[in-house]
């Protein structure tokens, strides 16, 4: 990472000694979906996390699975760490940008649709050893 990207990344709080993190934005699921999976694998050893979004069977699993895999990613290439000694901190969803569309109704009059889209965001840590 360039001195310029680490400076204006320290700003924001994303570079903090011993915390990895990942953003997936525009996401387009409902929140609400994809807090249902994101409740399953908080806390979660990064391995044990990796396996329940591999046995999930509802949509937002694959999206984040990748974006764990990419956590793990930034965590080894940034500090060279261990995957096994990593475990999922946090995992937080919120609401993205919502398009708005219009369905035809009866008798010439319109409905909005709202597509709703998420902004998820991974933090991961070094476990504990005691």
């Amino acid at each position: 990472m360039a001195s310029r990207e680490k400076s204006k990344a320290e700003k924001r709080g994303m570079v903090v000694e011993g915390v990895w993190r990942a953003a997936l934005r525009h996401l387009p699921m409902s929140p609400r979906k994809v807090r249902v999976v994101a409740d399953c694998i908080r806390g979660l050893v990064v391995a044990d996390a990796m396996d329940c979004l591999a046995a999930v069977r509802r949509s937002p699993a694959r999206p984040l699975r990748s974006l764990l895999h990419s956590a793990v990613a930034n965590a080894e290439n940034r500090a060279d760490v261990d995957v096994d000694a990593l475990r999922v901190a946090g995992i937080v969803v919120h609401g993205g940008r919502i398009r708005r569309r219009i369905r035809p109704r009866a008798q010439g009059r319109a409905t909005r649709i709202r597509k709703r889209t998420s902004h998820v965001e991974v933090v991961l840590t070094k476990i504990q050893e005691s």
